[in-house]
């Protein structure tokens, strides 16, 4: 059997399927049941981790499939939470713009050779606080009490500081990776590469 296919890598694989039901709960109007699956989902999270330290069951895929896991899970929640005009849409778009940004950075240090970038910790900070944002406006919709709404209102501006804040580092560590991993791009005069 492969080791990829382990208890972890199921917990992970279990929060991606979990994504089309959350969203469809959204988009339905069942803020509870839409709020639970999203809640299980996001508990996976926590498993999988414990499980692959507990199991010494770390593996490359699991380390790619789990941020993978999550980026489907909040991009597909605030992309429903949006449309059902629960959080604003610029929220949206600092999220994804973010994300794009960082794919999009991934992809030039894979054509500059760096193949290990792992995430940072203003990422993990990042990822935390849009889970509690999401799991914050979630329950506003299903009990629409007076301090879980002040507490969701509240959330919006540390949720795109730390989104923001996260992108910012992951630019900052793209353009020091070279210089870390000793590689000079090619095509840049002298002068350009890295400081010796």
């Amino acid at each position: 059997m492969p080791r990829w296919i382990n208890v972890p890598n199921g917990f992970t694989l279990l929060r991606v399927l979990l994504v089309p039901f959350v969203v469809a709960e959204i988009l339905r109007g069942r803020p509870v049941l839409a709020l639970a699956l999203f809640a299980a989902a996001s508990a996976t999270d926590v498993l999988d981790g414990a499980a692959a330290r507990r199991l010494a069951q770390v593996t490359r895929a699991g380390a790619y499939l789990d941020p993978i896991a999550d980026k489907c899970l909040l991009s597909g929640v605030f992309l429903a939470l949006a449309f059902a005009r629960a959080v604003p849409w610029w929220l949206l778009a600092v999220i994804f713009g973010r994300d794009l940004f960082i794919l999009l950075g991934a992809a030039v240090l894979w054509l500059l050779s760096e193949r290990s970038f792992p995430p940072s910790v203003w990422g993990k900070i990042s990822t935390f606080v849009q889970v509690s944002t999401a799991l914050a406006w979630m329950a506003r919709a299903a009990f629409p009490a007076s301090p879980i709404v002040h507490f969701s209102s509240a959330m919006l501006w540390p949720c795109a500081a730390s989104t923001i804040w996260s992108g910012m580092h992951y630019a900052w560590r793209a353009v020091q990776a070279p210089r870390r991993s000793g590689a000079k791009p090619s095509g840049l005069p002298p002068g350009f590469g890295p400081a010796s």
